[in-house]
């Protein structure tokens, strides 16, 4: 079977002669429909609505994006020019607060521009685009590098639970926690995924099981309460999860519900591994306890997926998009740079200063 063809054609993020499309994620599994990005507005309306989401592709979207406001400059001067894509980057950079990526891929942007020294807007253009280009590919590389890896810690015919959505459309190719089962698919491992559905923007059941059912993996979607139940049955070996930002001390936030896997799976002996590339490791933040969580409407609780609403109108709701894994409960982190165990304290410094 090509899986490859099956899968890895599908990209969240296409770059085409001057022109940017986004897969707009909130019409999957329904509608494949791709929509243009002309604008910084357009591109921060993706991001936050979530047309575009998964920390490594929401850092690519919008460098990508960057260069296409900086398109629309029509003057002259190198000095308004620079100061037009920095106000262009801030502005695009209030759009989710806890995807370290998003903030990563557009100070790299700014940076690149301010180091090269540029002589006409022309100049400056091609340099950001060829630096939106160079983070495309470098996350290309890394998440295949993460495959590898993750997949040197699973063993063929194994039960895996995931939750949320770390695949290809979360990043520019193959996946984070997702990249080692569509290896093993390949290769013959014939893994039996559990895909927790992943509430309340139901990432689990709308994109990931779409995913890996396109990929022909065996998949079966679960309600996030009933991860305990398939644990218990000995049917899970192994629980490989995503990261929007991960801490200094190994603390990693991901889609809500992370750590209640992560606590379920210390408690039945279960390895739990989160898959994290180095640009989502954010070496200035020393713990969970300093992660921005963002919090979101409340619709998206009892409204949003539903023909009436769920709750009584004008019921109270809590609804953060995150939520912090201690480091005590992961078992390794997976990088392109290889396998990080504890301490992660220390280790985590060791593989960031890894050329």
């Amino acid at each position: 079977m090509n899986t490859e063809k099956k899968i890895f054609d599908i990209s969240p993020v296409r770059y085409r002669e001057g022109k940017l499309y986004l897969l707009d994620q909130t019409r999957l599994p329904g509608e494949e429909v791709y929509i243009e990005i002309k604008t910084k507005e357009d591109m921060w309306d993706a991001i936050y609505k979530l047309k575009v989401r998964g920390a490594p592709a929401i850092g690519v979207a919008a460098a990508y994006g960057l260069y296409v406001e900086a398109s629309r400059y029509s003057g002259t001067s190198v000095i308004e020019f620079t100061d037009y894509v920095e106000e262009s980057a801030d502005y695009l950079e209030t759009a989710r607060p806890t995807a370290v990526n998003l903030a990563w891929a557009l100070r790299r942007m700014k940076q690149k521009l301010k180091e090269a020294g540029i002589a006409t807007v022309q100049e400056g253009r091609d340099l950001l685009l060829e630096e939106a280009q160079a983070i495309h590919d470098e996350d290309v590389k890394a998440c295949r590098s993460m495959g590898e890896y993750g997949l040197s810690l699973l063993e063929p015919e194994m039960g895996i639970l995931t939750h949320c959505n770390a695949g290809t459309i979360a990043t520019a190719r193959y996946g984070t926690c997702l990249a080692p089962i569509y290896l093993g698919q390949e290769r013959g491992y014939n893994f039996r995924v559990f895909a927790d559905e992943t509430r309340p923007l139901l990432q689990g059941a709308r994109l990931t099981s779409w995913e890996l059912d396109k990929a022909g993996v065996d998949v079966t979607l679960i309600c996030d309460n009933m991860a305990a139940s398939v644990m218990k049955k000995g049917w899970v070996d192994a629980v490989v999860v995503g990261c929007d930002r991960m801490a200094a001390n190994g603390d990693g936030a991901n889609k809500i519900g992370t750590s209640a896997v992560a606590i379920l799976a210390k408690e039945y002996g279960i390895p739990f591994y989160m898959y994290v590339p180095t640009s989502t490791i954010d070496m200035e933040t020393l713990s969970g306890e300093d992660i921005e969580i963002e919090l979101r409407k409340g619709e998206e609780i009892y409204r949003m997926w539903y023909e009436k609403p769920m709750a009584p109108a004008g019921i109270k709701t809590y609804n953060p998009s995150f939520d912090v894994t201690d480091h005590k409960y992961i078992t390794a982190v997976i990088t392109e740079k290889g396998i990080v165990r504890p301490p992660y304290d220390i280790n985590l410094k060791k593989i960031m200063e890894k050329k």
